[in-house]
């Protein structure tokens, strides 16, 4: 487990660089997938396609969560035991884990199948694209086991310190949807149809690069007894993951709840059900794309945060922090001028519309992302809890912003301000929230341990490690 201590002495910005842009690119290219099918839909099929994938893309965020909850919170356990110098708890957190999303993953894919129907409504589905959603849908699921396995290995990898490896396997999933994608819209005229298969076909390859992972790894060796199940283990990796799932399932429950607000409240403006239905989707997916970036910075620095605290070196550990923080705040800036300047150049990336589209689509980008840099700060204060094995303090912030206040505004606002009324729900959610993030974190720093260098001067830092290890 020596092989891993370069953790805590290489430059923290050198660490953040070579294990932060592979989790950039990795969740990028997750969000891609959606986007690349929204991108040739729209040209293929029309805004009605665009708006039946927008009612299936909740299901693929669920599997995420699952994918997420599992993969981030043996990733975040890995770091820990690593910094611990606990070898036995890493290989068997890992076949723990692989074994339950194998076996989550064929369940949800049943039950989903029995469902269908339900779902679709319940997602906001209208008359006129149900018909593209059923389709769509049937193929999508085929893909969901590979689609879990995948993701959540890709966190496991990274924290195994081959974060390159992570980014390659999903890249060439989505290079293959890129690839198939348009021959299958455009030259065998299969449209939804296509789009799924292009989907899945890349879901597979990422998640077969995955099981090679699994044999060639370098902190973990996996043996038979590393998947005889073991509550007590599974019972410290989900928690560390249950900020990540909740995070993703407050995005379905929020992208519900919108849908179906845009659908009705739409169906009463000028605007009608369909165009808001649509551009939303678009939005959201967009605003993933930014949230992989964000996401991407502070995941990729969980195992540089997990061994620092796990080894007892705190003051690197704040210091990580502000780098974070930081980074996060450049992004923000750039994407807010992005979307606040060209909100009409992007949306028609996703196809050419004209009139009321348009219109709505340049309300939608500037209000509902106008607090971007808020947002990016407080989902990786969110990550970063969650890092130092604080499950509870990341699950809190991360259900305060895309639960809590998000859904009750998107109800109530509407009610008074009519259909975009619900596009104000995401600036005020990401004006509280912050101010819980910063009072939390200084809390969290307050009560960490002073700086082990100083401890070392005095000959104490046996305690601190030993006191660390006791809150985890």
């Amino acid at each position: 487990m020596n092989q891993n201590r370069y953790l805590a002495e290489e430059k923290i910005s050198t660490l953040m660089l070579k294990f932060s842009i592979p989790c950039i690119m990795s969740l990028l290219v997750s969000s891609l997938y959606n986007i690349v099918d929204q991108i040739f839909i729209g040209r293929g099929v029309g805004y009605l396609g665009n708006g039946a994938t927008n009612v299936v893309f909740p299901i693929t965020i669920i599997a995420l969560s699952l994918a997420l909850m599992l993969g981030d919170g043996c990733a975040a356990f890995l770091s820990i035991c690593q910094g611990k110098k606990d070898s036995e708890s890493s290989h068997r957190s890992v076949g723990n884990t692989v074994l339950v999303m194998v076996v989550i993953s064929l369940v949800m894919t049943a039950v989903f199948a029995v469902a269908k129907g339900n779902i679709l409504v319940a997602f906001g589905a209208t008359e006129n694209n149900i018909a593209y959603a059923s389709e769509y849908f049937d193929y999508i699921l085929i893909g969901i086991p590979f689609f879990i396995f995948g993701n959540g290995m890709n966190s496991i990898i990274r924290a195994d310190g081959d974060p390159k490896f992570a980014m390659l396997s999903t890249l060439v999933g989505c290079v293959i949807n890129v690839i198939l994608d348009p021959i299958a819209i455009f030259v065998l005229g299969w449209g939804m149809k296509g789009a799924a298969l292009a989907t899945i076909t890349g879901q597979i390859v990422t998640a077969l690069l995955a099981v090679y992972y699994l044999f060639h790894s370098k902190s973990f060796t996996l043996k038979k007894e590393s998947f005889q199940l073991r509550r007590a283990l599974l019972g410290k990796v989900v928690p560390l993951g249950i900020s990540s799932f909740l995070t993703q399932i407050s995005i379905v429950v929020v992208m519900g709840v919108m849908n179906n607000t845009l659908v009705t409240y739409g169906a009463q403006s000028e605007y009608g059900a369909d165009i808001p239905l649509t551009v939303v989707g678009i939005v959201m997916k967009v605003f993933q794309i930014v949230i992989a970036v964000v996401v991407g910075i502070a995941a990729g620095s969980q195992p540089i945060v997990g061994y620092n605290y796990g080894a007892g070196e705190f003051g690197r550990v704040k210091k990580i922090y502000a780098a974070m923080v930081k980074a996060e705040i450049v992004v923000g800036l750039v994407a807010t001028f992005l979307f606040e300047v060209f909100p009409l150049q992007i949306t028609s990336i996703f196809g050419s519309e004209d009139g009321l589209y348009n219109e709505f689509a340049v309300l939608s980008f500037r209000i509902y992302l106008c607090t971007m840099i808020l947002c990016c700060v407080q989902k990786a204060t969110s990550i970063f809890l969650q890092s130092l094995g604080k499950p509870v303090h990341a699950l809190g912030l991360s259900l305060l912003r895309d639960f809590v206040l998000s859904v009750p505004l998107i109800i109530l606002l509407p009610r008074f301000m009519g259909v975009t009324g619900a596009l104000y729900s995401a600036p005020i959610a990401d004006v509280v929230s912050i101010v819980v993030a910063v009072v939390m974190i200084v809390g969290v720093f307050k009560k960490m341990p002073v700086k082990t260098e100083e401890k070392k001067t005095s000959g104490k830092k046996a305690g601190i490690v030993v006191e660390a290890a006791e809150t985890i």
